[in-house]
C-alpha cells in the first residue's frame, strides 16, 4: 500500500513499511488523540498540554497513527494517488483506535469536498474512511448530513490562524438534513489532524443543527511542535 514491494495481499505492508508506521496504542489524549505516558492511565478523561492551550471544540478525539513514515505514504496515496482501495485498511485501524467513541456514536459523518475539488480528485478520502468505518461497525454513514459550499484554498504550508480563517464558515448541514443531525451523536471523521481547523469548523456547523455531541476520529495525527 506505500511502497512498490510485492506482498501477498493488497492490503498488506511490506516489512519495512510496517516498520516505519507509528501507530498510536495504549493511553491517549481524550481530544486529539496522541499518546500519553502510561502512568496516566485510570485517571479518567485526560488531555494533552497542547489541547489544555488550543481551543479543540468537539467533545472527544481519536487518531490511528502519527503522521510520518508510512503513514504519510499512505495519507497520499489515499489523497493525491487515486489508490482509494488504501482507505480499507485505514479505516480498520480507525476502528480499532476509536473503538470506545464509536460505541458511543449514532451516526459516522466524514469531512465534505467542495464539490470542484470532488470532481477533480474524482472521490472523498474521508468519506471512503467513512464508508469503511461504517461497513465495519454497522453504524448508519452519513455522507450527506454535511456539505461545503463555500471553497477553500489547501491547507498546506498555512499558519493555525489562517487554517482557521481558510475554513471559517465553509460547512453546513444542507436544512433538509438538519432533522438528520439534530439530537445525534456524530463521529466526524478525516483523514489527517494538523492544527484541527477544519474539523473545529465542521463542528461548529454540526452544533448550530442541534448535535447532541461531536467526536472525531483520523487516520494520522501530525504531531505538536513539543513531540518533535
Amino acid at each position: 500500500m506505500a511502497c512498490d514491494q510485492p506482498v501477498a495481499d493488497a492490503q498488506m505492508l511490506c516489512a519495512p513499511c510496517w516498520n516505519d508506521i507509528d501507530l498510536i496504542d495504549g493511553t491517549t489524549c481524550d481530544r486529539c488523540g496522541t499518546g500519553m505516558p502510561l502512568a496516566l492511565k485510570g485517571r479518567g478523561i485526560i488531555h494533552c498540554d497542547a489541547c489544555l492551550s488550543v481551543p479543540l471544540t468537539w467533545d472527544r478525539g481519536r487518531a490511528a497513527a502519527i503522521y510520518g513514515g508510512s503513514a504519510r505514504s499512505l495519507v497520499l496515496g489515499l489523497k493525491h494517488g487515486d489508490k482509494p482501495n488504501i482507505a480499507v485498511a485505514l479505516g480498520r485501524w480507525m476502528c480499532r483506535a476509536a473503538a470506545d467513541i464509536i460505541a458511543e456514536s449514532d451516526v459516522i459523518v466524514p469531512i465534505p469536498l467542495h464539490w470542484r475539488r470532488l470532481l477533480a480528485r474524482r472521490y472523498n478520502q474521508s468519506a471512503e474512511l467513512a464508508r469503511v468505518m461504517a461497513r465495519e461497525t454497522g453504524l448508519p454513514h452519513g455522507p450527506h448530513l454535511l456539505s461545503r459550499p463555500r471553497p477553500t484554498e489547501m491547507q498546506r504550508a498555512r499558519s493555525a490562524s489562517d487554517r482557521a480563517r481558510n475554513v471559517r464558515d465553509a460547512f453546513t448541514v444542507p436544512p433538509r438534513r438538519i432533522k438528520d443531525v439534530a439530537g445525534r451523536r456524530i463521529l466526524l471523521v478525516d483523514d489527517v489532524l494538523t492544527t484541527g481547523a477544519t474539523l473545529n469548523a465542521a463542528t461548529a456547523a454540526l452544533r448550530a443543527s442541534g448535535a447532541a455531541s461531536v467526536s472525531t476520529v483520523v487516520f494520522a495525527r501530525v504531531p505538536h511542535a513539543a513531540e518533535i
